[in-house]
């Protein structure tokens, strides 16, 4: 898939699921605001920032689908590293502002304050924002694995914190309304608690962006794939000094390879192509594969 393609299909995944958080959105706020749940106004809120981190997606994958140029010879795959890292940003800022709501209700209601408990529009939007969320988030998973998108991967992730934004909302409405107006406090603890979750997705994406941007290798795993399948294209090969890193949507490999002294310089490169297809066959069409040639003389070890 070249990067004009996966751009498109990741962008059509995007707006649909912008369309259906949008339209969610709207109906959390009304039922929040009729049924008189905060813990449902929060859930809103969280959807609102679903839809704005969509926006932020669909223009990274306009800018990372931009071919190479002189000036980005490595292409433009960290627009789509920026944006992961945006959203877990705005992870961030979701999950304090629901904290702090939610804490300052429950020292309302210490104080002496009241809260009013919820109604069943509130209990049922509930029900329904979970339903729709989890399968908006497999469903922007498995795009986001089937083209390896990073930006794709953790704005799924952000619709399974809304998902679990729901659950946590589901609980202390429902336990609001079924229990009565003495355990109302359940509806802003809720609230609480579900922030941390929320903190908890945001650090592991913002993490992830973060090692993306100061060039963490694949791993050990990864090289030691490199290494074996130059050996299985090419026999006489052996990869070393490999170096690996990520930029956006696909990998970036450079490494030296020793070859026999007396192959002249078509043979080497005929060699060197079939290793590099190879890889991009493993670790996807757009790789970047960067490989220095050495005499098999130089490794005395061989």
């Amino acid at each position: 898939m070249d990067l004009q393609t996966r751009s498109a299909f990741a962008r059509n995944i995007t707006v649909k699921g912008m369309i259906l958080n949008t339209l969610l959105c709207a109906v959390k706020f009304a039922a929040g605001i009729w049924g008189r749940s905060s813990a449902m106004v929060a859930d809103a809120v969280h959807s609102l920032s679903d839809s704005l981190t969509d926006i932020v997606v669909l223009a990274s994958l306009k800018f990372s689908s931009r071919p190479a140029d002189p000036e980005h010879a490595y292409g433009h795959g960290r627009f789509e590293t920026m944006a992961t890292l945006i959203i877990a940003l705005a992870l961030l800022a979701v999950g304090g502002k629901i904290l702090y709501n939610g804490i300052m209700d429950i020292i309302r209601l210490a104080e002496g304050g009241a809260i009013v408990r919820p109604h069943a529009i509130a209990l049922w939007t509930a029900v329904i924002s979970i339903l729709v969320k989890e399968w908006l988030y497999r469903y922007t998973l498995k795009a986001a694995k089937q083209i390896g998108s990073s930006a794709l991967e953790a704005n799924a992730w952000h619709h399974r914190s809304d998902a679990m934004s729901s659950i946590g909302t589901l609980l202390g409405i429902g336990g609001a309304y079924f229990l009565g107006n003495k355990w109302t406090v359940l509806d802003p603890l809720a609230a609480v608690v579900v922030s941390f979750f929320i903190f908890e997705v945001a650090w592991n994406i913002l993490k992830a962006a973060v090692q993306e941007i100061l060039d963490k290798s694949l791993g050990a795993q990864a090289e030691t794939k490199i290494a074996a399948l130059c050996r299985q294209t090419e026999p006489a090969a052996y990869a070393h000094n490999i170096k690996t890193r990520k930029i956006g949507g696909y990998a970036c490999l450079e490494f030296h390879v020793y070859l026999p002294d007396e192959w002249n310089l078509k043979r080497v490169h005929d060699a060197t192509d079939k290793m590099e297809q190879a890889l991009q066959t493993e670790f996807g069409a757009q790789t970047l594969v960067t490989i220095h040639p050495e005499p098999q003389s130089l490794h005395k070890s061989f």
